[in-house]
């Protein structure tokens, strides 16, 4: 049977408003659907029959694709979606498979225009690229098309039965007519996205169906600038399995397989960019190693046997993330188990010259190639054999590269797929196979950069039609791809990731419970008492402006200002007020004082990281950036490690986020966004940066900010900080204050209105309560301006703002600033965390465990801390799962449809009698509710409500009378419970592996995160390569490098230091809290701020040191070994300098390597029996170098290091 316009639409509009549509089978007339006021009702075909005089014909279509449920905001917009136009691309087997070009969206809550989003949505499946199989249809079963699953390669056809979820991709369409328990299989089919190419080869009296059959998975969809790597289950961007498959008349087939993927690591390409790959790595290493340690084991257990391909270069950020693809895939688990192959395809066979991939590739895969094998039937009883891995192959984009590489295999394997089914006799017929695929594996590579990128591949032969392309690629990247990407969104969950709502779902619920209504995912988080429990974790949140980071040197190894006595000492300077003897205690009680639990996460930000120069505003450096996180890991690491999880920076505005490493697979959802407010949001001069995650279950965000500077501008403040809370984190559709903690420190500029004698003269008399009466910030968050529900702890130290650069003194300029706390660190708690919260109706915000500041004096501002404890939620699965079944036991059938049948008939036919019905419709309203359906059968009466509760009550009343008579209420689905696990079980991955023999690895159950230390790699028994991810597979853990010691002062600095003006004896430091000042938030909503107890005490006196200049440092060359010198490039940075790069969009140019002969970026890695370019034997370094002269003798210079660059320019030296 051939196709055809199977289904007919009619709709009709009552004399309420009331809209509905019917779907009818031309075919099969036996049942009818309607669609009414939000319900579905199964009609029979004398129902049908006797309402369809009613109605008029809409539309005649091919088929139907499911409902689209579409919550915006508070609303749920439902669309009958369908397939008004196809084109057939040939025959397999019994099915025939078609091509969607247009769908019809037919609105179920009433005829009005679309909404914009579905316009997007329509566009994405009217692009050609979704398929669907059909065949004629089977009166027994019901079903449409069964018979042969796109979805399915045919080597797991052989054992699996149901639809492979990876590439369903309307299956969030299904779960809305399951629910009101329709056979889905008899109403709708399944569309797959990707590309199908088919073509027959006559080979003598045979007909051999030629396919390729590329599947792109909808579990990390989207545009090729909003979704790239991995994300926090392993699903990476653009995952593709391919397979090249022959099928003969006989029931033979031939089979292989092929994937490809983005590069599983955390990163993101964004900009204006035309033909360039600036890449940004967006989590730190640690962070990103679970995610790739768990795709490695998906793609482990589904494919068998792996090898990854690696075709990225040299060039601009391809350098870095190749590098560090490279140093994951090391410290990995897997990394014996799958072999790493890097292949740098543009400089090897850029412009056509692809026979190098059969002179340098071919030979480094045979093994794995000839190993792995393919798929092969020949017949039901016939032999067989089973592929047993695959290639998983990437560059960049895995588009253009990857498509002409995966050519290039597909084609070597077709002559043993030929050879196996005896095509191979004639060459003809050999010429004829290699032709046909080769303009397939072509059309591929198109239909597949179309999906991702918005136009064809790039061919690599002409530079006109590549350059074209490009610019048409880079302006729908950055036009078009932002509505696209909401649209794949919602296609894919039903529902708009902005929804307010969709963060407190994401945060306590999986997944693949996301696409249930929303009423029933909100009664669940309701509940979430019952199936979470809190932990207690420490949060430090630190602030400073460094006024342009000038002194960044002398802030480094100025060894009376170290750093750790802002991050880390704060602390335990504050228990010095009330010091004891320790002779005068036990053991047990001198080592208890001394221990102190440090913070589990860090947030530190800085401003003006930057001169605020107008060519900074327009191209931000990030040099003091990677810097200041390389002092900053070195710092925090000093006791215990921890790890970046990522950074942002918007010119001088930047923020960094550390956590200890136990802490990194419970990290999820990474995100960081800022906003611009300087000239009215035009420059980022002033603005904020803000990163966002997800802890456990706790949602957490961060933010940093400078404010407008000025004595008077409060009004510019309180703007600027209305305008970052607007638009913090929309771009990504998120909403600030949909978190659950929010931490927001930064430069705020508020003053202080006083006199500057009056005000100096309070700061020498410690009155600090005086001085907050007049504090800008208190006063406007008191009149609820800004800040409002924010709190802060009891300020009682003296004003961070503004002092002479490395003096205790205030402001003796001309202008003489008046002192103010322009730098402050304030949280908010928007959700409790514990039932009795919710009870009281009164938050816990936790405990400020410490708030001051800490004496640098490198800048005009001293930097301020805060130490908080909070708590955050953790899901239990097992009570998350009786809570579930719980709500939907209560919410009552998904149909919301009772039968009604008389008790005791005599006549059935006289039981539903006109009288009888107005009675009984009459008695429902005025007992349970409103009816929105109703239908009638042979004996009974169908009733629908508006939801399910409804329906139980009425089941619950038992019997009742109506008139003379009695009738009882029974439910039309009493299984709606295994239905609603159904329609969860769309939403999870369901695909059986490759191969029988393969075993799931749980790779959260076998990793510990928690790692000490790692060795440096400045040892001289150390390698110096990039530095070592986390080893989760041993238990021999090491944390991060240490810098080595700062080297000896220098004549030079001798000298700079004469010229410095004396400093002013330093007042005496101010009272520390201690164990027992640590006070509660009920204390300080008491207070408002008012209430600060004054001491007698005045601020520390820090001595101060000299600074050590850039020009002292690079004259001390032996303060640590020479690195070994790679053979053809200098080696990579090690890890904690390669996350700075990768942060910060560091580009490599094309000059920088000379030679990639090699592919491996000067990692010593073993190639795993891969043959490789012998490197010639260099010198290792020194076990024992020489130790630093003193500073009057001139240091030795170190011979120079062989390199094929050209050595840098020299610094020349520079005075203060």
């Amino acid at each position: 049977m051939v196709l055809g316009k199977l289904f007919r639409i009619y709709h009709k509009t009552d004399k309420n408003n009331v809209y509905s549509v019917l779907l009818e089978n031309k075919n099969d007339r036996s049942e009818t659907l309607l669609f009414e006021s939000g319900a579905i009702g199964i009609l029979a075909a004398h129902e049908n029959e006797a309402v369809k005089p009613l109605y008029h014909i809409l539309v005649d279509v091919y088929g139907c694709l499911g409902v689209l449920n579409l919550s915006v905001g508070d609303q749920n917009y439902l669309y009958l979606v369908c397939v008004s136009s196809c084109v057939s691309i040939g025959k397999i087997q019994n099915a025939e498979i078609f091509c969607i070009t247009e769908t019809t969206f037919i609105p179920l809550h009433a005829q009005q225009a679309d909404l914009d989003r579905i316009q997007d949505i329509r566009k994405i499946l009217n692009a050609q690229t979704f398929y669907f199989s059909w065949s004629s249809p089977n009166q027994q079963q019901q079903k449409l098309s069964n018979k042969f699953d796109l979805t399915i390669c045919c080597q797991r056809s052989e054992r699996m039965n149901e639809t492979d979820n990876r590439f369903f991709w309307n299956r969030m369409f299904y779960p809305y007519l399951k629910s009101f328990n329709v056979n889905t299989d008899k109403w709708l089919l399944k569309a797959m996205c990707g590309s199908v190419g088919i073509n027959t080869v006559y080979v003598g009296h045979q007909q051999a169906k030629a396919c390729l059959i590329s599947r792109l998975s909808c579990e990390r969809a989207g545009t090729r600038f909003n979704v790239r790597g991995t994300n926090d289950y392993g699903h990476v961007a653009n995952f593709v399995e391919t397979e090249q498959v022959i099928f003969l008349d006989n029931n033979h087939v031939a089979s292989y397989l092929l994937v490809r993927g983005s590069i599983p690591l955390f990163w993101e390409q964004t900009g204006v960019q035309v033909g360039t790959h600036k890449l940004r790595v967006s989590r730190g290493n640690e962070i990103s190693h679970p995610a790739f340690e768990r795709h490695l084991a998906m793609v482990q257990y589904l494919y068998g046997k792996q090898v990854i391909i690696n075709l990225v270069g040299n060039k601009e950020g391809e350098f870095t993330i190749g590098s560090m693809y490279k140093a994951h895939h090391k410290s990995s688990r897997f990394r014996d188990d799958i072999p790493y192959i890097a292949f740098d395809y543009h400089h090897y066979c850029s412009r056509g010259r692809e026979e190098n991939l059969v002179l340098m590739l071919k030979d480094r895969i045979k093994k794995y190639f000839d190993e792995f094998g393919f798929y092969y039937s020949l017949g039901s009883d016939g032999e067989k054999m089973y592929q047993s891995g695959a290639f998983r192959i990437n560059c960049i984009d895995c588009l253009d590269r990857t498509n002409r590489v995966q050519t290039f295999l597909g084609l070597e394997m077709l002559k043993q797929q030929l050879k196996v089914l005896q095509l191979d006799e004639k060459s003809t017929i050999v010429s004829r196979f290699f032709e046909v695929y080769k303009n397939m594996w072509q059309a591929n590579g198109d239909q597949i950069s179309r999906i991702y990128a918005g136009t064809g591949a790039l061919e690599g032969k002409s530079k006109i039609r590549d350059g074209t392309l490009s610019v048409a690629r880079t302006i729908q990247n950055n036009l078009l791809d932002t509505s696209k990407q909401e649209a794949f969104d919602m296609l894919l969950t039903g529902k708009s990731s902005s929804a307010d709502f969709m963060e407190k779902f994401r945060s306590l619920l999986p997944n693949h419970y996301l696409h249930l209504p929303s009423r029933i995912l909100m009664s669940i988080c309701d509940r979430h008492f019952e199936f979470t429990t809190v932990s207690e974790i420490r949060v430090a949140v630190g602030t400073w402006n460094v006024n342009g980071g000038k002194h960044f040197n002398s802030i480094i190894y100025k060894k009376s200002d170290p750093l750790s006595d802002w991050l880390l000492d704060y602390n335990r300077k504050s228990q010095r007020v009330n010091q004891v003897n320790i002779l005068d205690l036990s053991l047990d009680d001198s080592l208890s004082s001394l221990k102190t639990d440090s913070p589990d996460l860090f947030a530190i930000g800085f401003e003006e990281i930057v001169d605020l120069s107008a060519q900074n505003i327009v191209a931000t450096s990030t040099t003091n950036q990677k810097e200041w996180l390389t002092e900053l890991e070195k710092t925090l690491s000093r006791n215990e490690t921890y790890v970046l999880v990522t950074c942002v920076q918007l010119v001088g505005v930047c923020l960094f986020l550390f956590v200890k490493p136990k802490y990194a697979r419970f990290i999820h959802d990474v995100s960081t966004d800022s906003v611009k407010t300087g000239l009215g949001g035009a420059a980022g001069n002033k603005g904020g940066v803000g990163i966002r995650l997800r802890l456990y279950n706790s949602s957490l965000c961060f933010i940093c900010s400078h404010f407008a500077a000025g004595q008077s501008q409060v009004n510019e403040r309180n703007s600027d900080f209305k305008e970052i809370s607007r638009k913090m984190f929309n771009s990504i559709g998120k909403n600030l204050y949909s978190h659950d903690f929010i931490f927001w420190c930064g430069d705020f500029n508020y003053r202080i209105d006083m006199p500057i004698d009056d005000c100096k003269q309070m700061i020498m008399e410690q009155k600090w309560d005086l001085l907050l009466e007049k504090d800008q910030l208190t006063c406007q968050q008191k009149d609820g301006n800004v800040f409002r529900n924010y709190l802060e702890g009891r300020i009682n130290f003296a004003p961070t703002y503004k002092y002479d650069v490395n003096s205790d003194d205030y402001d003796t300029s001309e202008k003489s600033r008046i002192p103010a706390w322009t730098d402050r660190v304030l949280f908010r708690k928007l959700q409790p965390t514990r039932l009795d919260e919710k009870e009281a109706n009164k938050l816990d915000y936790g405990e400020i465990v410490f708030y001051g500041r800490a004496e640098l004096k490198t800048s005009d501002h001293r930097p301020v801390i805060g130490e908080y404890k909070i708590e955050i939620l953790h899901v239990d699965p097992t009570r998350l799962s009786d809570v579930f079944c719980d709500v939907i036991a209560k919410t009552g059938p998904t149909d919301a449809t009772v039968i009604i049948k008389e008790i005791d008939v005599t006549d059935p036919s006289k039981s539903f009698e006109t009288m009888y019905i107005e009675e009984l419709v009459k008695k429902i309203n005025e007992q349970i509710g409103p009816i929105i359906l109703a239908g009638f059968g042979d004996d009974h009466m169908r009733v629908t409500f508006k939801d399910g509760g409804k329906a139980m009550q009425l089941v619950q009343m038992g019997t009742f009378n109506v008139l003379d008579r009695k009738f009882q209420a029974s439910y039309k689905t009493p299984n709606w419970i295994e239905l609603t696990e159904e329609q969860i079980n769309y939403g999870v991955c369901n695909t059986i592996p490759l191969t029988e023999n393969s075993v799931k690895c749980d790779i959260d159950e076998m990793y510990d995160y928690d790692v000490p230390k790692v060795i440096s790699p400045d040892s001289p028994d150390v390698e110096p390569i990039i530095e070592p991810i986390i080893n989760t597979s041993t238990t021999n853990y090491h944390s991060h490098p240490l810098r080595p010691p700062p080297p000896k002062q220098s004549s030079l600095e001798g000298k700079e230091e004469k010229k410095l003006a004396p400093v002013r004896p330093a007042p005496p430091p101010p009272k520390k809290s201690s164990n027992k000042d640590k006070q509660s938030i009920d204390d300080i909503l008491t207070t408002c701020n008012n209430d600060h107890k004054s001491t007698n005490e005045k601020p520390p006196s820090v001595q101060r040191a000299s600074s050590a200049s850039i020009v002292s440092q690079l004259q001390q060359p032996l303060s640590r070994p020479p690195p070994v010198v790679p053979p053809t490039r200098p080696p990579p940075p090690p890890l904690s300098s390669l996350i700075q790069n990768n942060v910060n969009h560091n580009d490599y140019d094309e000059n920088d390597v000379e030679n990639d002969d090699d592919n491996d970026y000067g990692l010593n890695y073993n190639e795993t029996a891969m043959p490789n370019i012998p490197a010639p034997i260099c010198p290792p370094p020194s076990t024992n170098p020489p130790p630093p002269p003193p500073p009057s003798i001139p240091a030795p210079i170190a011979p120079p290091i062989p390199s094929r660059r050209p050595p840098p320019p020299t610094i020349p030296p520079r005075g203060n």
